[in-house]
């Protein structure tokens, strides 16, 4: 038994006739019991005859009122032997009123069946209070009630409303496999001991919103079968959910868990709300499944911990980290938008169920229906990515303007982006084939709202705003530097095209020259990354130096040199004059095999900066010079354009 300083009572006398017994001027009410009949004295008061014959009139099933009455552990065993039915072996009673009553010794209703409503508002039990097995038929209420010593009510059944608000419980509270049938109330009660809810049943919605539990509460192999609130509730100690099943919403919102939160191999059918709770020192958390929408938004992480779920969706919307973490994941959609962390944070796809520590793989029923376990990042707005990595998460609808330090991002395993639409299109006239590459979701979306776009651009990309060219151009430029810096070079070679696209089609800050520059540049060589486009237009300057040469610059006949010799009257020394006469321009059929043959062999030698021996016309001269000029460049871009795609 619990020794407790009993509160001084109250000077208010209570709204029913009460006995006053023991009236003094400390306590000018007295004995705040209920008047027993048309006596004037409540039952711990009367005379012994008068008790007598008063519980002669008792039988099971009798309607009883005894507020405010003191009772000794015989004088409630009298009052429950009277109230004893034969056919059952166990008290039973109609309507009990027992509100603001004293227990002062052991409150033996085990097993009882209150047939009518049991009120026991605002009482006492000084001792262990005994109600495992009993059935409450009528709605129970035990609002403000104080139990000194242990609260024993496992496997009782609540047939209607439970209502235990604002108790206060100073032992053990047992409830194990206790079935609450319809809605029960804990709001605000206190927990100073063990609270113990294993394997209990909650068939309807259930409160435990502000509810403190000062020691370990232990709710393993429970079932909330409706809503299950614990808003604003306070685990002093550890919290026990293993193997636990919620049908309904679970709300631990503003939930502050001091030690360790053990959620594994429970499960949520539907959201599991863990928004502005508290994680004070907890270790790990799960692995748990979710069929719903697991909400951590606003969430703080006091310490190192792990946290594995399978969920539909994971939001951590403004969550704090304080310390190392680890989120591993299962078929989840993830929002980390404006997360905040300073220590390393790992967000990784776990490709295969989880083991549980029996090292059995945990059931994950409710995804039977999904073809893969793909975890995907919604958003990562806000976020300062310099202690962040990733691993295997598909990045194709992730949103990444206003990120910061997002070139110190870590991308581990299989980490895949959105791509190019597939296919050629039609825009008015002209056909349009995008290359492919890695591409963000906001290029996706604000490409989709150009008013010349064509099919088979993303435009539901979870609202992602306007972002456009001139803040997307700096997002490309720092996963470039990302990829670079984890030797990933032909990754970073997409997003080196991303950020030359978006400074092209940039009109604030890039001047009309520079757009016009970055265009030619993109249509020559795709920005040095398309060989084929630069290996089409060297084939094609090739073609026209072919052609013009073959028309134009090629003469006739190859000239011919004259030697002219003077030779003076009377001998002596002769002088020549060794001459070739001017290239003739071509006559007659200028495209001949031979003629293509000289052609070819200039325009390939000019490619490789090497002049072919071959006479020209003068406008074959300026089309060689050009030739090799331009071609060149064209070689060099192919082959920078190789490089970039097989640099180690």
């Amino acid at each position: 038994m619990t020794t407790a300083t009993r509160e001084p009572p109250s000077s208010t006398p209570p709204s029913w006739s009460h006995c006053g017994h023991g009236a003094t001027p400390a306590d000018p009410v007295g004995c705040r019991g209920v008047h027993v009949g048309d006596h004037t004295a409540c039952l711990a008061h009367l005379e012994e005859a008068d008790r007598a014959a008063y519980l002669a009139t008792l039988s099971p099933g009798t309607d009883i009122d005894h507020r405010g009455t003191p009772f000794t552990g015989p004088l409630l065993d009298a009052l429950l032997s009277v109230l004893h039915d034969p056919a059952t072996g166990h008290p039973r009673l109609g309507t009990a009123w027992f509100g603001s009553a004293i227990f002062e010794g052991s409150a033996g209703f085990g097993s009882a069946i209150f047939e009518g409503n049991a009120g026991f508002e605002e009482a006492i039990f000084e001792d262990d209070a005994r109600f495992g097995s009993a059935t409450f038929e009528g709605n129970a209420r035990f609002e403000e009630a104080i139990f000194e010593d242990d609260a024993r009510f496992g496997s009782a059944t609540f047939e209607s409303g439970a209502i235990l608000a604002s108790a206060t419980f100073r032992g053990q509270a047992d409830f194990q496999s206790a079935t609450f049938k319809s809605y029960v109330w804990f709001s605000e009660a206190t927990f100073e001991s063990g609270a113990v809810f294993r394997s209990a049943t909650f068939k309807r919605d259930i409160w435990f919103e502000a509810t403190i539990f000062g020691s370990s509460a232990w709710f393993e192999s429970t079932t909330f079968e409706g809503v299950a609130w614990f808003r604003g509730a306070i685990f002093g100690s550890s919290a026990w959910f293993e193997s636990t099943i919620f049908e309904g919403s679970a709300g631990f919102g503003s939930a502050i868990f001091k030690s360790d939160a053990g959620f594994e191999s429970a499960t949520f059918k539907s959201d599991a709300e863990f928004e502005s709770a508290t994680f004070e020192k907890v270790l790990s958390v799960g692995p748990f499944v979710c069929a719903g929408r697991v909400t951590l938004s606003g969430a703080v992480f006091g310490g190192p911990v792990t946290l594995s779920c399978a969920a539909r969706r994971v939001e951590c919307r403004r969550t704090r980290w304080l310390a190392t973490a680890e989120v591993r994941l299962r078929y989840a959609t993830v929002d980390f938008a404006d997360a905040v962390f300073e220590y390393p944070l790992t967000i990784a796809a776990e490709p295969d169920p989880f083991v549980l520590s029996d090292r059995q793989q945990m059931a994950e029923g409710i995804f039977n229906g999904a073809s893969n376990a793909t975890v995907r990042m919604a958003s990562l707005r806000g976020v300062d990515a310099a202690h962040l990595v990733l691993a295997d998460i598909d990045l194709s609808r992730c949103l990444f303007t206003g990120t910061v330090h997002l070139d110190q991002l870590r991308l581990e395993g299989t980490c895949c982006f959105d791509s190019i639409p597939p296919g050629t299109y039609w825009r008015r006239w002209r056909p349009v084939r995008y290359t492919h590459r890695c591409i963000l979701a906001e290029e996706h979306h604000w490409r989709a709202r150009q008013p010349s776009t064509v099919r088979g651009w993303n435009v539901a990309v979870f609202g992602n705003g306007h972002a456009g060219p001139a803040q997307l151009a700096p997002v490309y430029r720092a996963l470039r530097k990302a990829f670079e810096d984890n030797k990933n070079e032909p990754g970073a070679a997409d997003f080196y095209y991303g950020e030359m696209e978006m400074r092209r089609h940039k009109r604030t800050g890039t001047t009309r020259a520079e757009r016009g520059l970055l265009h030619g540049y993109w249509l020559l060589s795709g920005y040095g990354l398309r060989a084929s486009r630069a290996l089409g237009w060297l084939a094609a300057a090739m073609l026209v130096t072919v052609v013009l040469l073959m028309g134009f610059g090629l003469p006739t006949d190859d000239p011919k040199q004259e030697a002219i010799g003077t030779v003076p009257s009377g001998g002596g020394r002769v002088t020549f004059e060794v001459d070739r006469e001017d290239p003739r321009n071509p006559s007659g059929n200028r495209f001949t095999g031979e003629r293509f043959e000289k052609a070819l062999n200039v325009t390939l030698n000019s490619v490789v900066f090497r002049s072919a021996d071959q006479g020209l016309t003068t406008s074959g001269t300026y089309i060689e010079m050009a030739s090799r000029l331009t071609e060149p460049v064209l070689l060099a871009l192919a082959i920078l354009a190789v490089r970039n795609r097989v640099k180690r």
